[in-house]
């Protein structure tokens, strides 16, 4: 997958300015690549527990470590008196450092040889964690994410043999400081579709955390909106935490705030859940333009078509 040493960098930037240029999205080679990314990890999680044993790289620590660094920002910019309980502009004190660092934090990250990629690879990380005019965070940051995570192992840095610790380890370590931001600086959903979408602001943990679940001897789609399991199994499974997440956020029936995720509940299976929710994915995040049009594209995640 690492590209070859004449390979040309360059600074992401937008390309879908329309509604029509979805089909150019559609047909991109980093479409293909996302999605086959997503699919990959979908794939390579099934059936296992948070806590099980995998292999974790070096540069695997050194993700973990920038996300301590991350988090440690959050501790030292705590939100501001405001007359606005939501939004609280301390975000933007706390964005304004990861703006400036970004770069310099992915650098650390990639392999000697693959320094030059840094910028190239810093603007996804700097859009993985909302936004800093509107305050807010929602699907299309959480995408910035995994394809951040994705130009990692289109340069070399992450591997094959990574893909439990990029969903375990890396993942799931964002997920905890993007909770921390959502919680700290009382963050608005971005283009939330309120009672009707799934979750505020995640949706991909939902996904691996459903194939997680897959061939479960007991623990059926059912439960999960049993307080008592997921208190008991939450640190196993990562649909857990976030059905945690939500009912310490959230007020009222579950049925009432959590509508999808109810409905969900009553599906037999796991894998159902899990392709179910892949082409939920697809149609409410992938295929969604206010979505997509804030999605930069690079040399790693390129909006030429996939060749034939």
């Amino acid at each position: 997958m690492a590209e070859g040493a004449s390979f040309t960098f360059m600074v992401p930037k937008k390309e879908i300015s329309m509604v029509p240029d979805m089909g150019k999205w559609k047909r991109s080679q980093a479409y293909a690549d996302y999605i086959g990314f997503i699919l990959t990890l979908n794939e390579g999680v099934k059936g296992k527990k948070l806590t099980c044993e995998y292999k974790v790289s070096e540069t695997v620590e050194k993700l973990v470590d920038l996300l301590g660094t991350l988090d440690r920002w959050i501790n030292e910019t705590p939100p501001v008196d405001q007359p606005s309980r939501f939004g609280n502009k301390a975000y933007r004190t706390w964005f304004a450092k990861l703006d400036q660092e970004a770069e310099a934090l992915v650098s650390v990250v990639l392999p000697a040889d693959k320094r030059a990629a840094a910028p190239e690879i810093a603007v996804y990380l700097k859009e993985s964690v909302g936004n800093s005019t509107r305050i807010d965070y929602g699907t299309g940051h959480e995408a910035a994410f995994a394809a951040f995570l994705c130009c990692l192992c289109k340069v070399g840095a992450l591997r094959v043999d990574d893909q439990l610790a990029i969903v375990f380890k890396v993942f799931n370590r964002y997920l905890e400081v993007m909770r921390k931001l959502q919680k700290t600086y009382r963050m608005e959903p971005a283009g939330s579709q309120g009672v009707w979408g799934l979750d505020d602001f995640q949706f991909l943990p939902f996904i691996w955390g459903s194939s997680q679940f897959i061939d479960h001897p007991t623990l059926e789609p059912r439960h999960f909106v049993d307080e008592r399991v997921v208190n008991e199994h939450h640190q196993d499974y990562m649909f857990l935490e976030c059905i945690k997440f939500i009912n310490e956020m959230k007020t009222g029936p579950f049925a009432e705030h959590s509508n999808q995720l109810w409905n969900i509940s009553a599906v037999p299976s796991w894998s159902k859940v899990n392709q179910g929710l892949i082409r939920m994915y697809k149609a409410e995040c992938l295929e969604k333009f206010p979505v997509i049009q804030h999605f930069k594209f690079g040399s790693l995640l390129s909006i030429q078509p996939v060749k034939p």
